[in-house]
């Protein structure tokens, strides 16, 4: 199974219109916006900075940047049309904002023309990620930032045992939406080798268990591909999503997704 944002723009457009929604809910979650704003205030920024958010899909992240007093103004790159168009529509009346589609592995921008590169769940995505960090490290300027966060997604669990069924649902996600799952951990390594001098590594963790909403959707749409495969029956398949939700309703429902940020410097 292939990773739909991999090739979002390939996408059918009613994908890509789901997909939007998906993005502005998560980003309306409060502990997805919590480790948003906890590693951006690892981000040391000059007075009127100059930021590109690459793979900035609706443009949550572009727009909590572009609230920060000294940023001066933000560009978000992605590679749908669908979510450029939302970005701008959501931005409207922002002048500190701006989107273009393109492909963040062949920047449109000239060398060294931003402060700093933000990549917020985007490099688990990207086949060839060292391509866009390298991108990333050409437009930066000398002494300019990266911040990158990505989930840790080998580690996604909805399993209260070894043999929980309901896990399937979960790796079934996965498989279908990630690329790379556990491109998180060698991205010390990557983001060193295209330049970057690595000047902080956080862990963060997302947790449901009372009242799951983003969980429960890793559920239902597992069960659905394995039922659309044909790895599990349609009732199989109901089921699974049945016994989320009465675990929900008893209380005994666990959700998690390791994460992790990054932030380092162009000192070449």
């Amino acid at each position: 199974m292939s990773d739909v944002y991999a090739t979002i723009s390939q996408a059918d457009e009613a994908v890509q219109h789901q997909l939007a929604d998906v993005l502005e809910l998560r980003a309306a979650d409060r502990q997805q916006r919590a480790m948003l704003e906890e590693y951006l205030r690892d981000l040391p920024l000059p007075p009127g900075a100059r930021a590109l958010e690459i793979g900035c899909g609706t443009g949550a992240v572009a727009r909590v940047l572009a609230g920060r007093p000294e940023v001066g103004e933000v560009t978000g790159i992605d590679p749908s049309p669908v979510f450029i168009e939302r970005a701008r529509r959501l931005a409207a009346g922002r002048p500190k904002l701006s989107f273009l589609v393109g492909d963040g592995r062949d920047l449109p921008f000239d060398d060294g023309c931003f402060d700093a590169v933000v990549c917020h769940t985007v490099l688990s995505h990207v086949p060839g990620p060292e391509r866009v960090l390298a991108e990333a490290a050409r437009v930066a300027a000398a002494g300019g930032w990266l911040a990158a966060f990505d989930g840790d997604y080998a580690t996604t669990t909805v399993a209260t045992s070894t043999s929980d069924p309901l896990q399937a649902c979960a790796q079934a996600t996965m498989e279908a939406v990630v690329h790379d799952r556990f491109l998180v951990r060698r991205l010390p390594a990557l983001v060193r080798q295209a330049g970057w001098t690595v000047a902080r590594v956080r862990s963060h963790g997302y947790l449901e268990t009372e009242a799951p909403g983003y969980m429960l959707t890793i559920v239902d749409r597992g069960a659905d591909r394995l039922a659309a495969e044909g790895r599990l029956g349609k009732a199989a398949a109901d089921a699974l999503k049945e016994e989320a939700r009465r675990r929900a309703a008893g209380g005994a429902f666990f959700g998690h997704i390791a994460y992790a940020s990054l932030i380092a410097r162009r000192t070449a």
